[in-house]
């Protein structure tokens, strides 16, 4: 097997976006959700990854930043959950 790695580029956006949401599902029971073992070292180093990048997740401000994210993020027609309320 040809040894490699694979880059995903995410903005600063969707990093912000995805590490807030590993964050709050590790929280949770997530091994629900993950019937396979092996699927938790690419889940931690994921995560690990994104904190190291993201040293505003621990700044002050950090709520708005990811709210000012998820407007940023969100599709012109709205939020998917805010839809499926309304």
């Amino acid at each position: 097997m040809e040894k490699s790695e694979v880059t995903i580029k995410l903005t600063p956006d969707e990093a912000l976006i995805l590490s807030d949401w590993l964050e709050r599902v590790q929280m949770t029971d997530f091994s629900r959700l993950v019937d396979d073992p092996a699927a938790w070292a690419p889940i931690h180093k994921i995560a690990g990854t994104l904190d190291k990048a993201l040293p505003g997740n621990f700044a002050a401000d950090y709520a708005e930043r990811l709210e000012a994210a998820r407007h940023r993020l969100r599709p012109a027609t709205g939020n998917l959950a805010e839809e499926q309320d309304g």
